[in-house]
């Protein structure tokens, strides 16, 4: 991998933290193609279609699910509940000219089936991570467990993503007990709009934060 076409993945330290909206605001800055390969949950449609239609993405630059399930579920029983089972072999990485942004299917330990946990298809995958995380209450032991099981298999992370209203603390004890850098607070966006979201890209610097800790994470690999 080199930095001018970057490769990452998004991941979350739970459901509902706001992986897509990072992902949005991630490929939006980095002009990214974006991929989900696994869906659950399809009641008001997918992420990737929230996420087109935030962006008016074109259609060059987003890659279909591999797996898209109805139930608003666990990966592995939305696939049961439809006869199906998440073969690992299908998920691999797509090849783009472009940078891409992959997003997960919640949690770092959600099974994708019943042998296969989401953090080894990471350890597949070998791409560094960055990490969302909720800002407030629970996320210091929520974030430093998922970091902890990220470091145990040797996984890189690029850094901290927390997502909501900003807390006078938490991004900083986060960095003091992880060593990750929290590289971006998003504030929860009353009107969140692919302008709104170039508007944080900026004010937060996340060009040139990326780029650097990705020629980091290059040079070490």
């Amino acid at each position: 991998m080199t930095t001018e076409i970057p490769r990452l993945i998004v991941c979350g330290t739970d459901t509902n933290v706001g992986k897509t909206v990072v992902s949005a605001l991630l490929v939006q800055g980095l002009g990214a193609t974006y991929w989900k390969p696994v869906q659950s949950g399809l009641e008001g449609g997918s992420d990737r279609e929230w996420l087109c239609r935030l962006l008016n993405l074109p259609s060059e630059r987003w890659i279909p699910e591999v797996y898209r399930f109805q139930a608003a579920v666990s990966p592995h029983w939305a696939a049961e509940q439809e006869n199906c089972c998440i073969d690992s072999d299908q998920l691999d990485l797509p090849a783009v000219s472009s940078p891409l942004v992959v997003e997960t299917a919640g949690g770092l330990m959600v099974p994708l089936n019943r042998q296969w946990l989401q953090l080894q298809q990471l350890q597949r995958w070998q791409l560094p991570v960055i990490l969302v995380a909720r800002s407030g209450l629970g996320t210091i032991n929520h974030t430093l467990l998922s970091l902890e099981a990220l470091r145990l298999r040797k996984l890189s992370v690029l850094g901290l993503i927390l997502n909501g209203e900003i807390h006078p603390d938490n991004p900083e004890t986060l960095e003091q007990f992880s060593g990750v850098p929290v590289i971006a607070q998003l504030p929860h966006l009353t009107n969140l709009t692919a302008t709104a979201l170039a508007e944080q890209w900026h004010l937060q610097d996340l060009n040139l934060n990326l780029k650097r800790l990705l020629k980091n994470w290059s040079e070490h690999q």
